[in-house]
């Protein structure tokens, strides 16, 4: 929503007590800008100490559910929740780098844990799930492309890490094809100018969901 120059001067007309009952309850009915707002007022840790942590929760949640594989869409679920976490860092951060890298930490560890269970699941059985993991690799794909290339740089690694799990799995290899995904692409120079325009085509042709 945009604002028009009148109505924001008359808010800078209001006494401070206003202000501050206004942004209060502004601020508990939107929990992501009081996140960011907190962040950047009052917590002392760093972008990359938030990411780290993270990382780790990230890492810690799939090894517990490791032990309770039950289908390949409930692993999907899972990856869900995990997203939204993700999300929610990015938004109270800003952190475009560890968006697209905690994405890729997440695949990574999931295809490592869970490589056996998913070889013994069909085609059918494992297509959503596949799906769901080739359109998160295109939107990290995207997300890499528009970030400076230095950083475009760190993500080798775990391009590599990912790609190495992902050969592990039959079914979603045959899901890569399917989509339009050339493993090639992941590799931080071997990212086409126009990924974001492929994926858009593909999504319009129904694929990638």
């Amino acid at each position: 929503m945009k604002f028009d120059q009148d109505f924001k001067d008359a808010l800078a007309q209001l006494p401070n007590k206003e202000k501050d009952k206004l942004i209060l309850r502004l601020l508990k009915k939107d929990i992501n800008l009081t996140n960011q707002l907190y962040f950047e007022l009052l917590d002392t840790r760093s972008v990359e100490e938030l990411r780290n942590s993270v990382k780790q929760k990230i890492q810690e949640s799939l090894k517990y559910r490791s032990n309770h594989f039950y289908s390949p869409g409930v692993l999907m679920m899972y990856l869900r929740d995990i997203s939204g976490v993700i999300s929610e860092h990015v938004s109270t951060t800003k952190d475009k780098f560890g968006e697209p890298y905690l994405n890729c930490v997440m695949l990574i560890h999931a295809l490592h844990i869970n490589s056996a269970n998913l070889n013994q699941c069909s085609i059918g059985e494992s297509f959503k799930f596949n799906t769901y993991v080739v359109a998160r690799i295109f939107r990290i794909l995207t997300q890499v492309k528009a970030l400076h290339e230095d950083l475009q740089l760190d993500f080798q690694e775990v391009f590599e890490q990912l790609v190495s799990e992902m050969i592990e799995i039959q079914t979603l290899m045959d899901a890569t094809i399917y989509h339009g995904l050339d493993m090639n692409w992941i590799d931080y120079q071997g990212i086409p100018e126009n990924i974001a325009f492929i994926q858009k085509e593909l999504r319009s042709r129904g694929y990638l969901k």
